[in-house]
């Protein structure tokens, strides 16, 4: 599985990456992540609001920090009640 997480450094951008970092080790995955900050790439994936994170080069959210739930969801790791 590739995560890219896309965005230019902002707080959060830099966010959205540890939040991702860390539900990757919580559940023992083995996706990679890449962090994309040129803002003519992060155009060429039709994402004009960061930070936005892809799956598999699929959009999964934009403009926006997403929630650890969701993250693990997207991972296919969700542990029902976590919190």
């Amino acid at each position: 599985m590739e995560i890219k997480v896309l965005g230019p450094g902002c707080t959060k951008c830099n966010k959205t990456e540890k939040l991702i970092q860390e539900v990757i080790k919580e559940t023992g995955s083995d996706a990679t992540v890449e962090k994309i900050t040129d803002m003519m790439e992060i155009a060429s994936y039709g994402v004009f609001g960061t930070p936005s994170v892809m799956i598999d080069n699929e959009v999964k959210c934009t403009d926006k920090v997403p929630k650890k739930n969701d993250i693990k969801t997207w991972l296919g790791k969700y542990i029902i009640g976590f919190k």
